[in-house]
C-alpha cells in the first residue's frame, strides 16, 4: 500500500451523461458582464470660495510635480501638467511647465505642437509665431511644424510672411510635397510666374521624370504650350539619347506625345513616339508601345495601326520565347505574324524582302528538341514544313525550299525515329516541280533508311496516281515483305488488283495472306469472302467459310455463313446495260448451318454465343420460315433465372447472379422437373388469360382488414416470385 492520501486523488465522475440544461460560452460571458460591479467613481468636489480653489490648485500642482519627479522623461506627464495649468488660465505657469519640459527633451515634436496649440487657443499669436520660429530652427526636417507655421501666416493673410517661411523651408531641399505646397500657395493667389520659377528651382533639386511632366502640365494648363514644349525638350536633353537614359525618360516621352495629341499636333506626337521606340528594346517599352498603339488607332491610318499592332505582338512573342526557347507554339505564332506582315506589304505594292520571315524561321529551327524522343519532335518538324511551304508558295524560291527539306531530313535521327510526312512532303514538292525521278529517289531513300507503313502507303498512292501499276505491285511486295502481318496492307493490294480486274491475282494474294500470322485475320477472311460473294462465286465462298470454321467456330462466322446461303449473289448489268439476275439463295442450307452452329456452340458450352445465334436464327425464320419453323426456334429460345453461387474471394458467402437457361439443356439434365416447370408456366399463362376474360377472381373482399390485406399481399408476392425468377 502506498502512503498517498486518498483525498489527493481526482474525484470519480459518477454520471458522464450530458446535463439537462446546456450553457453556452456566450451565455457565460453575458452573465459575467451583467453581474459585474460598477466601477468606483471619485466623488465630485465643488469649490465654494477662493480659499478652496487655492487649496485645490495647490494639491493638484503637488500631484503633478510628484509625477514629474517620479518620471522626469515622461513627456505625456509634462503635457498634462501644462494643459491643466492652461485650463486654469494660468498661462505663465503653463509656459513655465512647457519650457521646463523643453529643457528635458527639446526635440519632441509632440511637445512643440501642444505648446503652440495652447498659445493659439489662447489667441496669443505672437507667442505662437515665436514658438514656430524656434521649432523650425531647431527641427527643420519636421514637416508638420513648417506646415502649421505656413498655415498660421496664410490664415492671418500674411502672404509675404508665408512666402518668406516657404523660402526658408526650401533652403533645406525638402520632399516633393513641400515644393507642391509652395506652388499651390502661389497658384491660389494667381502668382503663376512665381509658381513657374518655383518649378524651375524644384527641377534643379529633384530632376526626376515625374517632376518634369508636372511642370510641363502646369505650363500647358495656364495656356503656355510653347513653354511646355521647352520644358519637355529641356528634359529630353537632360536625360540624353542612350538606351538606359531613354528607358528612364519613358514617362517624359509619353507625356510629351500626349500633350501634342491634345494640341492636335499628331505628326509631332508620332515623331516623338517613333524617336523613343527606335532607341528602346522591345522588351523594355511595352507600356510605350501600348500608348503608341492606342494613338495610332485613334489618329493614324490603316498602315500605321497595323504596324503598331504588329510591333506589340512581336514584343509579346519575344517575351514568351525569351522565357522558353522550345515553345514551338510561340514560334509558329511569330512566324505567321511575320508572314502576314510580308503578304500585307506585297499587297500594298511595296518591294519587300522576306528577311524577317526567314530570320524568324531560322531562329525557330535552331531550337532543336533536347531529347531524342519523337513526342518532343512532333511540333518541331512542322516548323521545317511550314518554312519550306513559305519558300515555295510565297517567295517562289524553289531552290531554297529544296534546301530546307534537305536540311530537315539531315537533322532528323532516322535510326531512332522518322517522320513519313516529311519524306512525302519533299516528294510531292518534287512532283510539283515535274521531277518524278527525284520524288521516287526521295521516297526510295526514305524506305531504305527507315521503312514504315505510312511511308509505303504514301509511295503507293503516288504511283497509283501516276498509273504505274507494275511499280505499285513491286512496292506492295516490298511492303508486305517488310511486315507480312499487316492485314490492311494485304487488303489494299487486293483492292488495287480488283480495280484492274485481275481476279486470279486477287485470289492468289488472299491465299498468301490467310497463310500469314496476321494482326487482324478476321478482316482478311471477311474481305476474301466478300470478294467471292461479290463475284457470285457461292461455291468458293462456301469453301472459304468451311476453311474458316476449321480455324474458329465463332458465332459471327456461323451467322454470316447462313446469311450468305440465303442471300442473292451475282447479278448486276452487262455491257449493254441489261440487268442480270443473280443466283437466289437456299433457306434450307442456311437453316442447316444455323442448326450446325447451334450444336457446335452447345457442345462447347458457349451460352452467350448460343443466345446470339438463336436471336439471328429467329430473325431469319421470321423472314423466310413457316409458322412451324418459327415455333420450333421459339421453343429453343433461352430464359433467364436468378441463382446463387459462392463468391470468388473464398469467404463462403453467396452472391446473386442471373443465369441463361436453355430448354434443351434443362430437358436433358432434369427431364422431370423440366416437365413440371413447363406445366407451371402454362398454368400461369392460362390463369392470366382467365383473369383478363372475367373468370375466377382470387382477390379478397373489399371490407377485409388492413392486416389481412397485408398478409394476402405478402402471400401473393411469395407465389409470384418463382414465376418472376423464371422469366
Amino acid at each position: 500500500m502506498s502512503g498517498r492520501d486518498a483525498r489527493d486523488r481526482a474525484p470519480r465522475v459518477k454520471n458522464r451523461a450530458a446535463a439537462a440544461v446546456q450553457i453556452t460560452a456566450e451565455q457565460l460571458l453575458r452573465e459575467a458582464q451583467e453581474r459585474q460591479e460598477p466601477a468606483v467613481q471619485a466623488p465630485k468636489q465643488r469649490v465654494q470660495d477662493l480659499e478652496e480653489l487655492t487649496e485645490f490648485q495647490g494639491r493638484k500642482r503637488n500631484e503633478f510635480e510628484g509625477r514629474i519627479r517620479y518620471s522626469r522623461d515622461s513627456i505625456r506627464a509634462w503635457i498634462k501638467y501644462a494643459q491643466w495649468e492652461s485650463s486654469q488660465n494660468e498661462f505663465e505657469r503653463a509656459r513655465s511647465v512647457f519650457e521646463r519640459a523643453l529643457d528635458v527633451d527639446p526635440r519632441s515634436n509632440e511637445l512643440w505642437l501642444k505648446y503652440t496649440d495652447m498659445e493659439l487657443k489662447a489667441r496669443n499669436i505672437n507667442h505662437a509665431r515665436n514658438l514656430y520660429d524656434r521649432a523650425v530652427t531647431l527641427l527643420p526636417r519636421v514637416d508638420a511644424l513648417w506646415y502649421k507655421y505656413v498655415y498660421l501666416e496664410e490664415l492671418l493673410l500674411n502672404i509675404p510672411g508665408a512666402r518668406q517661411i516657404f523660402e526658408r523651408w526650401m533652403q533645406w531641399e525638402p520632399n516633393d510635397q513641400a515644393w507642391q505646397s509652395y506652388i499651390k500657395l502661389e497658384e491660389r493667389y494667381n502668382e503663376l510666374d512665381r509658381a513657374s520659377a518655383i518649378y524651375e528651382r524644384w527641377i534643379g533639386v529633384r530632376p526626376i521624370p515625374k517632376n518634369w511632366v508636372t511642370w510641363a502640365k502646369f505650363e500647358e494648363d495656364r495656356g503656355q504650350p510653347d513653354k511646355a514644349r521647352e520644358v519637355f525638350q529641356t528634359a529630353l536633353e537632360f536625360f540624353g539619347d542612350e538606351e538606359e537614359q531613354v528607358e528612364k525618360a519613358q514617362q517624359v516621352f509619353a507625356a510629351f506625345a500626349r500633350m501634342e495629341t491634345r494640341l492636335k499636333e499628331y505628326e509631332r506626337a508620332r515623331v516623338i513616339y517613333k524617336f523613343a521606340l527606335a532607341r528602346l528594346p522591345r522588351s523594355k517599352s511595352a507600356s510605350l508601345y501600348a500608348a503608341y498603339t492606342k494613338f495610332e488607332k485613334q489618329h493614324g491610318d490603316r498602315a500605321g495601326v497595323e504596324l503598331t499592332v504588329l510591333g506589340k505582338r512581336r514584343i509579346q512573342y519575344e517575351e514568351e520565347l525569351a522565357y522558353d526557347g522550345t515553345n514551338y507554339d510561340a514560334w509558329f505564332s511569330l512566324a505567321r505574324l511575320e508572314e502576314d506582315a510580308y503578304r500585307a506589304d506585297k499587297e500594298d505594292g511595296e518591294d519587300v524582302e522576306p528577311t524577317r520571315v526567314r530570320e524568324a524561321y531560322e531562329r525557330a529551327v535552331a531550337n532543336v528538341p533536347p531529347a531524342l524522343e519523337k513526342r518532343y519532335w512532333r511540333r518541331y518538324i512542322y516548323l521545317w514544313l511550314q518554312y519550306a511551304a513559305f519558300e515555295e508558295i510565297e517567295t517562289k524560291d524553289y531552290g531554297r525550299a529544296r534546301d530546307v527539306y534537305k536540311a530537315a531530313i539531315k537533322l532528323v535521327p532516322h535510326k531512332t525515329f522518322t517522320f513519313a510526312k516529311l519524306w512525302l512532303s519533299y516528294a510531292y514538292f518534287e512532283i510539283r516541280r515535274l521531277d518524278v525521278s527525284a520524288a521516287r529517289k526521295v521516297l526510295g531513300a526514305g524506305i531504305g533508311m527507315c521503312p514504315k507503313p505510312k511511308l509505303f502507303s504514301g509511295y503507293i498512292e503516288l504511283e497509283m496516281r501516276l498509273r504505274e501499276f507494275d511499280r505499285v505491285r513491286t512496292l506492295y511486295e516490298k511492303f508486305l515483305t517488310y511486315d507480312p502481318s499487316l492485314s490492311s496492307g494485304w487488303i489494299q493490294w487486293t483492292q488495287v488488283e480488283s480495280a484492274v480486274e485481275d481476279f486470279e491475282r486477287v485470289r492468289a494474294i488472299f491465299e498468301l495472306a490467310v497463310q500469314q500470322s496476321l494482326d487482324m485475320p478476321e478482316i482478311v477472311w471477311k474481305a476474301y469472302i466478300d470478294f467471292e460473294a461479290g463475284e457470285g462465286e457461292r461455291e468458293r465462298a462456301r469453301l472459304l467459310y468451311e476453311r474458316l470454321l476449321e480455324r474458329t467456330s465463332h458465332v459471327k462466322v456461323y451467322i454470316s455463313y447462313a446469311l450468305m446461303e440465303v442471300s442473292v449473289l451475282g447479278g448486276g448489268e452487262d455491257e449493254d446495260g441489261n440487268e442480270i439476275e443473280g443466283e437466289a439463295g437456299d433457306p434450307e442450307m442456311a437453316r442447316a448451318i444455323f442448326e450446325r452452329g447451334y450444336k457446335d456452340l452447345r457442345a462447347k458450352g458457349e451460352k452467350e454465343d448460343r443466345a446470339l445465334l438463336l436471336t439471328a436464327w429467329k430473325s431469319f425464320e421470321e423472314q423466310h420460315g413457316t409458322s412451324e419453323e418459327q415455333a420450333h426456334v421459339e421453343e429453343m429460345m433461352p430464359t433467364t433465372r436468378k441463382r446463387w453461387r459462392k463468391t470468388e474471394d473464398g469467404s463462403g458467402e453467396l452472391e446473386e447472379y442471373w443465369d441463361v437457361i436453355f430448354p434443351d439443356d434443362e430437358r436433358d439434365a432434369n427431364p422431370t422437373s423440366f416437365k413440371f416447370f413447363q406445366a407451371a408456366q402454362q398454368w400461369a399463362a392460362q390463369r392470366g388469360e382467365g383473369e383478363g376474360e372475367g373468370g375466377l377472381s382470387y382477390d379478397l373482399p373489399s371490407d377485409s382488414d388492413d392486416d389481412d390485406d397485408d398478409e394476402d399481399g405478402d402471400a401473393e408476392e411469395t407465389r409470384a416470385e418463382p414465376m418472376d425468377e423464371d422469366e
